[in-house]
């Protein structure tokens, strides 16, 4: 898809990697809305609590509206990886409560966006049959989690899981559906993490090893959004890390 001239949200896009990619995009020539917690202060920035469904169901509607259609629609939102713990512990069971709420900030929220994406999406003009292209973000922990992230890891590894079905419904749309699977980013918590740090927290990276930077994610979005024949699949962003 040629993204000069598209409509495109970005969801948890005020910081991180949300934030370098709604950059990316735009410097693409796309017209971009965020839709994030954090107030960027910007004229397209709406916000939205994400496992508000029916309030986002509404926000991104007026983004949509505001902005005139929806081609490309990137979801970043998300988090949960600290709430939970083991599956049995010290304290017992894992809460359920604590499952259910990361299983509803990244799943949920995450399908729930994804469909409204696309039914907005449905209603473009194809060019060269395509109408829209979806980017969720997975996880490595999707592949491999670590102690205490069994919530996190579920979480992640449905948004990896679906990528495939959900291009299966939407293919006859011309609409793509596509995922991220990053490693450890040097955005939000692990942001300003000193080097010493990141090598060790890296070890099991083929090559680079450090942290990703959020610009790298964003220029794999892009070459997503660029390239018809990429669709139905989550790619690792990874440095080769395998657990």
């Amino acid at each position: 898809m040629n993204i000069a001239g598209k409509k495109a949200v970005v969801i948890g896009g005020a910081s991180g990697l949300g934030s370098a990619t709604a950059e990316a995009l735009a410097a693409r020539g796309a017209d971009v809305a965020i839709l994030d917690q954090a107030d960027t202060g910007g004229e397209r920035f709406y916000p939205v609590e994400v496992t508000d469904f029916s309030a986002t169901e509404a926000v991104l509607l007026q983004a949509v509206t505001d902005l005139g259609g929806l081609h490309i629609a990137v979801t970043t939102a998300g988090g949960g990886a600290t709430l939970g713990g083991r599956t049995y512990g010290d304290d017992g069971p894992h809460d359920l409560d604590a499952f259910r709420a990361v299983v509803d900030l990244n799943t949920v929220a995450t399908f729930n966006i994804s469909r409204l994406a696309a039914m907005h999406m449905s209603r473009n003009t194809p060019e060269d049959d395509e109408r829209g292209v979806i980017i969720n973000t997975a996880s490595l922990a999707a592949y491999g989690g670590q102690p205490g992230l069994v919530a996190y890891s579920a979480a992640k590894a449905a948004i990896a899981g679906i990528c495939l079905t959900m291009a299966r419904d939407l293919g006859d749309l011309g609409i793509r559906v596509l995922a991220i699977a990053p490693s450890l980013f040097a955005s939000g918590m692990t942001a300003g993490v000193p080097d010493d740090i990141a090598t060790k927290l890296t070890v099991g990276a083929a090559f680079p090893h450090r942290l990703g930077r959020p610009d790298e994610f964003a220029r794999l979005a892009v070459a997503m959004v660029d390239t018809p024949m990429l669709n139905g699949q989550c790619i690792r962003l990874d440095a080769g890390v395998r657990r």
